[in-house]
């Protein structure tokens, strides 16, 4: 199974997301800082990246960009309350695999995971 990295401020989301997941058979690391999200996510230890985009203490559009500038090929799906169609099309130029807004059905992130795992 995948190893996820969940980067997420919200508390719920983090538990249904991280709970879900392992549910699953996934492995997660939730984290809501950048001082271990940048890192994390710029390892080799991640098979694919959810990445919420309203972080109050994160510049999320900098974790999506530094992984894209490293040339990184692990996937990102981003997660956010953000349903405009301008901020999915932004979302996707900097290099987003996908776009979920919330709320999302559990079923889709999986359909999506499955495409990229």
């Amino acid at each position: 199974m995948a190893s996820i990295l969940i980067i997420e401020d919200e508390p719920h989301a983090v538990s249904f997301l991280s709970k879900g997941l392992q549910q699953l058979g996934h492995r997660t690391l939730a984290v809501n800082n950048e001082e271990r999200a940048i890192p994390l996510a710029l390892s080799d230890m991640f098979d694919l990246v959810l990445l919420d985009l309203v972080l109050p203490e994160l510049d999320s559009v900098s974790i999506l960009g530094a992984i894209r500038a490293q040339n990184l090929q692990v996937p990102v799906i981003v997660v956010t309350a953000l349903s405009s169609e301008e901020e999915r099309l932004r979302a996707l130029f900097l290099g987003a695999n996908e776009y979920l807004a919330k709320p999302f059905s559990f079923e889709r992130l999986m359909g999506y995971i499955h495409t990229y795992v």
